[in-house]
């Protein structure tokens, strides 16, 4: 999970892959009485029969992770990834449900059918992809397709002022960190863990179930950094006790796409969800919800099957 080595205004363009609408306007020219009148037509037939007759996209999503998916005030899911599905829901003629689940629980509950799809800050990986362990064998688990939608890069956060002087990955070598389990940044600090090693300074890992806890390790010195998704860091460290609790520090690394995970069998919902995304990026919508979480310098131009590294 849960990457932006560029800073606003700048835009990120997806790698290869992108949809278009060109199937659309080809049924639309095709004729028949029962042909789609239009391209918003074409993406609401394109969606698969099971969710069409359901009327639902159910989405899992690990609500614990502001501004990217958490519960508002209210209790209701808020942030930019259930913004972006509800918006993404209208094009596609469905309501959106969504699904709380602990993010490295994401994956197998895709595969297993307890959602649709799932989007939660989710990094598009030839690890997820192909279902590889650290060792980069297969696992014999089933992998999941994606479908790109933002360009995050990974960020350090550490105690107001920095008292530990962290800056980089080295500097964490003889310490303790603290990371949310199953995500990107914990495959990072993992590949750390050895580096540390060679140097003779042991880097011990304290991992949890969510980000919050990691944290909160941090605030109380237990750990000297976490390491999260820049818009997950700078959103806490503006937002916890007034901006005086965190800070984010040294430059960011391991720019990444997040992807809506499909799975790999549900090839025409994956491609339904593709064509909904790219109609969200044109008319606009898409943009005034990066810019209302103030994420814009993760902004995809197009939208992009199995983009990632």
């Amino acid at each position: 999970m849960r990457h932006l080595s560029c800073l606003p205004p700048c835009r990120r363009a997806l790698p290869a892959a992108a949809l278009t609408t060109a199937s659309a306007l080809l049924l639309t020219a095709c004729g028949g009485s029962d042909a789609p009148k239009s391209a918003a037509d074409a993406i609401k037939a394109a969606v698969p029969k099971a969710q069409r007759a359901a009327g639902v996209l159910r989405v899992g999503s690990d609500l614990n992770y502001a501004p990217v998916d958490f519960r508002g005030a209210d209790g209701d899911p808020d942030g930019l990834d259930p913004d972006l599905a509800n918006a993404l829901g209208k094009v596609l003629g469905l309501r959106i449900e969504i699904v709380d689940t602990t993010f490295d629980k994401l994956i197998p509950g895709l595969n297993s059918g307890q959602f649709d799809v799932a989007m939660s800050a989710i990094s598009d990986t030839a690890q997820r992809r192909d279902a590889l362990g650290e060792d980069g064998r297969p696992t014999g688990q089933p992998g999941v397709d994606f479908v790109d939608y933002f360009i995050a890069g990974t960020a350090i956060i550490v105690q107001k002022g920095n008292p530990k002087g962290i800056r980089t990955l080295d500097d964490i070598c003889g310490r303790t960190v603290a990371v949310q389990r199953g995500s990107t940044q914990d495959e990072i600090i993992g590949r750390q863990v050895a580096a540390c090693g060679r140097q003779g300074k042991p880097l011990e890992v304290h991992r949890f179930d969510n980000d919050s806890q990691a944290l909160a390790e941090v605030a109380a010195g237990r750990a000297v950094a976490d390491f999260n998704d820049f818009p997950v860091a700078a959103y806490a460290a503006r937002t916890t006790d007034g901006g005086n609790r965190f800070e984010v520090t040294g430059a960011q690394s391991q720019s990444s796409p997040y992807g809506i995970a499909v799975n790999k069998s549900a090839t025409a919902l994956r491609d339904a969800v593709a064509k909904g995304l790219d109609q969200l990026i044109r008319s606009g919508e898409y943009d005034k919800i990066l810019a209302k979480w103030n994420v814009s310098a993760g902004a995809a131009q197009a939208a992009a099957i199995n983009g990632g590294l």
